[in-house]
């Protein structure tokens, strides 16, 4: 399977060598993009110089901050593009540890959207405040309860899709950021009765910079569940009644 890396960067300059060279180990036979924003530290410039020296990391550049939900977007229009046959999101902080991406690819296989879970067993987040795990745990339930969704943990950002998905969901009317954007991809997938498997992992908080969370991130994503909850927020009708409504397994 033909597979492509998408991630984002801003200010990511001194995890990015690091990370592609963890990557490579885990993943040898994966593309990566580098989707950059006009980085101040020189994050462009330095993923220029990987890319001149390995020629399965590729970089798109963008003309400033435009936000992680247009990156993945961007970055999924590529995949399309250049024929790949499954595209993953990853962070660029090594929050997203490389050393599932085995797991993520066998898994692949027999799914249609592959999410790297906090919340299933074998899954968690051990250096989290309990503030942070009540807003997460809390936010991930409301979400569930609210659209519906079979999945444990929606927002989360590790994650892997099939070709089919991203050209059945109309990439062009996702509108969400952060959190929200996860949500809302989760929720467009499951309505188009598309499979989707959850995959244990352990969340680290990034070794090195600081988080780009915030609080209008967190906002955003309760008002986009509720918005799609009464029909307010852009989505997809179901492919086909043929289609059954998505499933969700546990790997452990």
């Amino acid at each position: 399977m033909k597979t492509l890396i998408i991630i984002p960067t801003y200010n990511e300059a001194e995890n990015l060598r690091p990370l592609l060279e963890e990557t490579f180990s885990y993943a040898p036979k994966t593309d990566i993009l580098i989707v950059d924003d006009n980085s101040p530290d020189g994050t462009g410039e330095l993923a220029d110089q990987i890319h001149a020296e390995d020629s399965r990391v590729g970089v798109l550049h963008r003309s400033g901050k435009l936000g992680l939900g247009t990156a993945y977007i961007a970055g999924f229009k590529y995949a399309i593009a250049h024929g790949y046959d499954a595209a993953f999101e990853m962070d660029a902080d090594f929050s997203h540890d490389p050393r599932y991406l085995p797991d993520f690819l066998k898994a692949i296989e027999n799914a249609d959207l592959v999410i790297g879970s906090r919340y299933v067993p074998g899954g968690n987040t051990p250096n989290w405040s309990m503030l942070r795990r009540f807003i997460s745990g809390g936010g991930n339930i409301f979400a569930r309860f609210m659209l519906g969704l079979p999945i444990h943990d929606c927002t989360a950002g590790y994650r892997c899709y099939r070709r089919e998905v991203l050209e059945n969901i109309d990439l062009d009317s996702v509108q969400s950021q952060g959190y929200a954007f996860q949500v809302e991809m989760a929720y467009r997938v499951m309505r188009q009765g598309f499979k989707i498997v959850e995959t244990p992992i352990v969340f680290m908080d990034r070794r090195v910079g600081k988080s780009k969370m915030s609080r209008t991130i967190f906002i955003e994503g309760f008002t986009y569940v509720v918005r799609a909850r009464f029909g307010k927020a852009p989505t997809l009708p179901p492919r086909s009644v043929e289609y059954a409504r998505s499933t969700v397994d546990s790997i452990s």
